[in-house]
């Protein structure tokens, strides 16, 4: 997961609307069944989709009432948190 990405896909969602990002899932979730697909070209909607629900849980966070900062920093501790582990 890179943060910048998720930071931009947040602002659309900010400016748009979170559909958007959940349809773009679904349709890159169904590409990943075209058996003609290289593992590489797999890692990279693989690494897409895992922005984009990020941009979606910080998104979340922000709707909760955490600021737009405190959201990103504590997703991103939470990904690296999970990865330590």
């Amino acid at each position: 997961m890179k943060l910048p990405i998720i930071k931009h896909l947040t602002g659309f969602i900010e400016e748009n609307d979170e559909d958007f990002v959940v349809e773009t899932i679904e349709t890159l979730e169904a590409l990943t069944e075209v058996p003609s697909l290289k593992d590489e070209e797999l890692d990279v909607i693989g690494e897409l989709i895992s922005n984009m629900y990020g941009a979606l849980e910080v998104d979340k966070m922000i709707k909760s009432g955490i600021s737009k900062k405190e959201a990103l920093n504590n997703f991103m501790q939470r990904v690296l948190g999970s990865i330590d582990a």
